[in-house]
């Protein structure tokens, strides 16, 4: 057991309130970290708090629990804890609301397993990041298990589904042996990860105003790099008829990284006020989707990451500066 478990344990199990804190880009391993955290929490005789500054996307919606994610940030808290980001630079809605504040006024726990980020969030009393974890739930898993933390049939299913949302099914080479072993400890004490799939399947179904949506995506999609890399922009009067109903890059992606010769596929989002994001997936043999992230100051792993841009530059100078980043990238792998 490290040190910092051991202070970890301390700092849950000395806190009355605990606030479990997501990014600005809520995903599978971050709201399935949250949840499990929230049960672990509450098993060990602390209240613990959910809170996101963003609305959960709906292709979440098939974890249970995930509407009791606040995106008002309570006044009251002992503690805090952040999953699955390092970096400030996703907590944008905090610090310009001046909310951060809060967290670092108190305890604040950081766990993450992505690799090295910029802007690093400095006041956190304990900061985890193992970048040779598949994801902030393996991380969890260790944590509790070393602290002999309970973690009941539900917690763990949050756990697995974590793990499986940054894996891509445990397709990507995120996932190691450890991974595998876990996931078979967790199946063994009563994770039935085909009701899992299933439900998952269930709430991916898209209206028929999203699929056709899907098509018009498909047709704009571009094709750089010899086919390697696939991108499509997104512009903010699209991002407000689509987003609430299904959040445009997982819903193109996966067929992105289906398609012959692929590695990245990028969709940038264009918004109002000048700012772009971008979301990177790559294929296994590609795993750069960390180090283009990183080029325009934001985070990730090798197959799943994004950034943000707010500076003065056009969009056009900003696509083209990710296609030459991911030019240069893509020359180095995958061949």
């Amino acid at each position: 057991m490290t040190p910092d478990y051991q202070r970890i344990d301390e700092l849950v199990k000395n806190a009355t309130e605990i606030l479990i804190v997501q990014a600005d880009n809520p995903d599978a391993d971050s709201l399935g970290s949250a949840l499990a955290l929230e049960q672990v929490i509450g098993d060990l005789g602390s209240k613990p708090l959910l809170y996101c500054a963003v609305d959960i996307p709906g292709y979440l919606h098939y974890l249970p629990g995930w509407d009791r994610v606040e995106r008002e940030l309570p006044s009251n808290f002992d503690a805090s804890i952040i999953v699955d980001t390092s970096t400030l630079t996703l907590l944008e809605k905090l610090v310009t609301s001046n909310g951060i504040r809060q967290l670092a006024a108190k305890p604040c726990v950081v766990l993450d397993h992505h690799q090295t980020v910029s802007n690093d969030i400095s006041f956190a009393s304990i900061t985890v990041c193992d970048p040779h974890r598949s994801s902030t739930g393996e991380l969890i898993y260790d944590i509790a298990t070393a602290l002999h933390w309970p973690m009941s049939v539900s917690c763990k299913q949050h756990l697995m589904n974590a793990i499986l949302g940054d894996t891509q099914g445990l397709s990507n080479s995120l996932a190691t042996s450890k991974t595998y072993r876990i996931m078979a400890d967790m199946i063994d004490s009563g994770v039935d990860r085909s009701r899992l799939e299933e439900s998952r399947r269930a709430f991916g179904k898209m209206p028929q105003s999203i699929y056709r949506y899907k098509a018009e995506l498909i047709k704009r999609t571009e094709f750089y790099v010899d086919g390697r890399l696939a991108l499509v922009s997104i512009p903010q009067s699209e991002i407000n008829d689509y987003s609430p109903l299904y959040n445009p890059a997982p819903l193109i992606q996966n067929d992105m990284l289906q398609t012959e010769g692929v590695g990245i596929g990028i969709v940038l989002k264009i918004y109002n006020d000048g700012h772009v994001t971008g979301a990177i997936r790559a294929n296994p043999t590609f795993s750069v989707a960390a180090e283009l992230a990183e080029h325009f100051g934001g985070g990730g792993h090798a197959y799943a990451s994004g950034f943000k841009v707010k500076d003065s530059r056009s969009f056009e100078d900003i696509k083209m500066e990710c296609i030459q980043q991911a030019t240069e990238l893509l020359s180095k792998v995958g061949k």
